[in-house]
């Protein structure tokens, strides 16, 4: 006789969770078991969804959600754990005897913008199909700084609405606000939708991080309400250095990139305090994406990038080097994939629903649609222009506010003291990794 295996499948994910925009999770789901790419890049918001039918099993998701998956071996078969996070299969794998299968880098992550196909056949593993379901088209637009950004903003305002629509009337909106072009670009966005909707804005605040009372963004997003005529919208909160705890950060992203730890331990500080304020605050938005969608970052500070490679790589920042690349991790997936925790983990901890505009798939479309190379002409320093001049542009033509750009400055550098922040990090990603590790040491 044939031995027959058994499938068992522990699908941890909460369907609450996701923030559809256009469809219910009925449908969403539906979508990614058809399998089409087509269905499934007509799903809007953010979401991590997994379906299964017999031995099959297709999972999807946005940058703006985690879903990691793990195939334990059972005697009778397969056993395929889904979650978000790594702790929550840890946990089930307890709580079935066999922890001991257990270790962070068997985990995988199913990479953004792809569906992931597995058949539950028994031994040996399968490998996962990977199938693209959003290839946004590059160069459509005209090189024509008014058209894009008005195009841009736009669409990062609509989505916005669609996802005010989702939201009751009755409750308060926050945005994780620096002062900068991102997070201002989202606050502005919100704000404009909220007046045109005929609904008050003293329902959003914008929550701006100040360390030991002394921080660069608290002083930019003061200038920046008050020239945009939103003072009354601003709420510094300030927070004690000797909160910070980038080790804490390391377990609740469950990563170990310095500049990552380094961000999510400032939201980590935020998000604590604003919970504390505010017992029953749900919704925060934030501006995180946006360096990616106009790939404003320091090219010389990464020795494995040229401008070429960034200008002529679809979504590098938003992928990484892509799932077919030597490169590519199983268990992280690649650029903002990966690095969105950051942003989502921190709030997702302190029991915020985080929301990320520019992270959508339609709102990453019109960014592809730039055409990079013709406006920058390979220079570095027109590239890192680029994103405050079509910002700018767009606000004031969808929103008709003339908004202020300052210069670029990550968030871990604005909402502390130079110094203080030297001294509270590694420099050394041993030292993050090491951490990490350490969590899972009683395991190995």
């Amino acid at each position: 006789m044939t031995h027959q295996y058994l499938s068992r499948i522990e699908n941890l994910l909460d369907p609450a969770g996701n923030i559809l925009l256009n469809m219910d999770y009925v449908e969403a789901e539906k979508r990614v078991w058809s399998g089409d790419d087509k269905l499934v890049g007509g799903i809007d918001g953010q979401f991590a969804i997994m379906v299964a039918s017999g031995k099959t099993v297709r999972m999807a998701r946005s940058i703006g959600r985690p879903l990691r998956y793990f195939l334990a071996k059972l005697v009778d078969g397969p056993c395929l754990i889904v979650a978000e996070r790594m702790d929550e299969i840890l946990k089930r794998l307890t709580e079935m005897g066999i922890a001991d299968q257990f270790h962070p880098s068997y985990t995988r992550m199913v990479p953004a913008h792809h569906i992931v196909q597995i058949e539950l056949l028994g031994c040996p593993d399968p490998n996962p199909n990977y199938q693209r379901f959003f290839t946004p088209e590059r160069n459509l637009l005209p090189a024509d700084l008014a058209v894009i950004g008005e195009q841009y903003v736009a669409r990062l305002s609509q989505e916005c609405e669609l996802w005010l629509d989702t939201i009751p009337t009755a409750e308060p909106i926050g945005v994780l606000f620096s002062g900068g072009i991102d997070s201002g670009a989202v606050l502005i966005a919100i704000f404009d939708r909220l007046l045109k909707r005929g609904e008050s804005p003293a329902r959003l605040k914008a929550f701006t991080l100040r360390i030991d009372h002394s921080a660069s963004d608290a002083t930019q997003a003061q200038q920046f309400v008050r020239q945009c005529g939103m003072e009354e919208i601003l709420e510094i909160v300030d927070c004690n250095s000797r909160s910070l705890d980038w080790r804490e950060t390391v377990r609740v992203l469950e990563d170990y990139k310095p500049l990552d730890v380094q961000s999510g331990t400032m939201a980590m500080a935020l998000c604590r305090e604003i919970r504390r304020r505010y017992p029953n605050w749900k919704h925060l938005a934030d501006g995180d994406g946006g360096d990616e969608n106009l790939k404003d970052y320091p090219i010389e500070e990464n020795p494995e990038l040229s401008i070429r490679s960034v200008l002529n790589n679809l979504m590098l920042y938003q992928e990484g080097w892509g799932i077919h690349a030597i490169k590519h991790s199983l268990t992280y997936s690649g650029g903002q994939s990966r690095g969105h925790i950051r942003t989502s983990a921190p709030a997702s901890h302190f029991g915020f629903s985080g929301f990320s505009p520019f992270a959508l798939p339609r709102v990453i479309e019109i960014s592809e649609s730039i055409p990079f190379i013709e406006l920058t002409d390979w220079d570095h320093r027109k590239l890192y222009e680029l994103k405050g001049e079509v910002i700018r542009r767009g606000v004031q033509s969808v929103c008709n506010i003339d908004m202020p750009i300052f210069e670029k400055r990550r968030f871990q550098h604005g909402a502390i003291d130079k110094q203080q922040f030297l001294e509270m990090f590694p420099k050394d990603e041993a030292d993050y990794r090491f951490e990490f590790l350490s969590a899972y040491q009683p395991l190995r």
